[in-house]
């Protein structure tokens, strides 16, 4: 597959009232076209920071990232992001909230009839089609960050960032919001980096996991492929050993390598 995302020995420091921080140190990773990548580590491990550097929200103290041949120096349209908090204007309904994406990024590119068609084939992507008048106060959080992945994916991003999505929803609405999620990367072949600490959601997700070190100078520590066959089922999953392999291999990684480099430190 083409790489369409490189990331090349980028170190990150912030200036702290203590002295300089040390967030990352050396991470190189690549990224193919049409690839699911989930980060996971420990909390303080530079994860965000990894992703805000790729969104453009940060520049590297160290090293850089390349996107399709181009260096980031800044956030684009090519490059959108999810965060936990949906982030919707509270005053604008769901149809306004993703138009407004919309009118930013295909002004002078798509007529009204065509942003309009494009909003409303975004809201069908992640089931939002009867709430189209409603606004964030009048739906649940689920259905909150439903039109927040409508909102990005509208933007017709070369990469999805995802902050850990679905982190603040109850277990059932994530687990729909999961299967919504593989449902559009399959229909549209989005490049997607994702972060999480739920490991069974990295590996029923992914294509691969990247597990970052603990920080200060947190680095890329293993990468583990994820070769289950797509479409993914969880209840099949949940009884498969290959599955059950590959998740052991996550938590033997986050609560014995590192635990043991945290208790060295």
């Amino acid at each position: 597959m083409k790489t369409l995302l490189e990331i090349s020995n980028v170190g990150m420091s912030f200036n702290t009232a203590s002295g300089s921080y040390n967030a990352l140190k050396e991470v190189n990773l690549k990224i193919a076209e049409g690839e699911f990548v989930s980060l996971i580590g420990h909390s303080g491990c530079g994860k965000s920071t990894v992703l805000n550097l790729v969104g453009g929200l940060l520049q590297a103290t160290s090293g850089g990232i390349i996107l399709d041949g181009k260096e980031v120096c800044e956030p684009g349209p090519e490059r959108a992001i999810v965060f936990q908090n949906h982030s919707l204007l509270p005053w604008l309904t769901v149809w306004e909230n993703v138009e407004l994406a919309v009118r930013t990024v295909f002004r002078g590119q798509k007529t009204r009839a065509e942003m309009n068609e494009w909003i409303a084939h975004n809201l069908n992507l992640v089931h939002m089609s009867h709430a189209l008048h409603k606004r964030p106060s009048e739906i649940s959080g689920g259905m909150k960050q439903r039109v927040g992945i409508a909102r990005a994916l509208a933007m017709q991003p070369r990469v999805l960032l995802m902050d850990e999505p679905f982190g603040a929803l109850d277990a059932l609405t994530r687990a729909h919001l999961q299967d919504t999620l593989m449902e559009i990367q399959r229909d549209l072949n989005n490049t997607v980096i994702m972060i999480t600490h739920d490991v069974d959601e990295a590996v029923l997700l992914s294509d691969r996991i990247v597990m970052m070190t603990n920080g200060p100078s947190a680095t890329v520590g293993e990468i583990l492929e994820i070769d289950l066959p797509r479409p993914r089922h969880r209840l099949a999953l949940a009884d498969d050993p290959h599955y059950t392999h590959l998740r052991h291999s996550v938590l033997q990684f986050l609560y014995e390598k590192q635990s043991h480099v945290a208790a060295g430190a």
